[in-house]
């Protein structure tokens, strides 16, 4: 996969560069709300989902009482939206399949605007579980490869559970089951590791290489689904040259 970018790397790479600080805020106040909300309590130490989005929240910046409203909202202590977790499944550029995470109050307005992105970019919206089953939900942590030697990183992984690593170029990608996540991540801290991502993701089995005309497009109709206010996440499985990106 050297010289490739896949569409998580250029999503982070993309959120790196992010100036957006205010989308980026009511993306994480959803998710903590959310998480307070579907793991019963605004304990950080027995809700890992809370736990991994207050995380998120004070790496960027996020103020702690914006944190706590956020919990208190979602423990119904105060008063706020009742946000919906829906998924919806399209197609890209290619047949790209899309895999796409909203935290909505109002679904009839969310599907029809997602519908709308798609048609307007050249893609589709697809039916329930058309492409879900191109991918698999995975502890996905990212290592810059000059951070750690890779037989010693893999040692670190795999004893604390890892499933698999692999050489990406210039980063080592460490596969987790989603229920090792947390013990993997802290083993890769506790060594003095920072890693660059650190999520349970949806991981694609195989991607679509695209070129030209047709990897701007996926980008452009990529970019729009993601700066959508309700969308959480957006996966998909296609990957572009990476002088092709620059």
């Amino acid at each position: 996969m050297s010289g490739h970018s896949k569409w998580h790397t250029i999503k982070h790479k993309k959120g790196a560069l992010d100036a957006k600080r205010g989308k980026v805020f009511t993306k994480l106040i959803k998710e903590i709300t959310v998480a307070a909300r579907t793991g019963g309590t605004g304990d950080i130490d027995a809700n890992a989902r809370l736990r991994k989005a207050v995380t998120d929240a004070k790496a960027a910046n996020m103020p702690n009482d914006t944190i706590d409203r956020a919990i208190k909202r979602g423990t119904g202590e105060l008063e706020g939206v009742n946000y919906e977790e829906i998924t919806y499944e399209g197609y890209g550029i290619g047949g790209v399949a899309v895999l796409i995470e909203p935290m909505t109050d109002n679904r009839n307005r969310t599907v029809a605007e997602l519908r709308h992105l798609f048609s307007k970019n050249g893609g589709n919206l697809g039916e329930a579980g058309s492409v879900a089953w191109m991918f698999d939900k995975k502890g996905y942590i990212v290592i810059d490869k000059e951070a750690k030697n890779e037989d010693e990183l893999f040692e670190i992984a795999l004893e604390a559970g890892a499933e698999d690593m692999q050489d990406d170029g210039d980063s080592f990608e460490i596969l987790t089951a989603p229920e090792n996540f947390d013990d993997v991540n802290e083993a890769v801290k506790s060594a003095g590791i920072e890693p660059q991502v650190a999520e349970v993701s949806m991981i694609p089995q195989n991607y679509i290489h695209l070129e030209d005309a047709d990897a701007a497009q996926m980008l452009k109709l990529f970019e729009a689904i993601e700066d959508h206010d309700d969308v959480q996440n957006v996966y998909a499985n296609f990957d572009i040259d990476e002088s092709e990106m620059e």
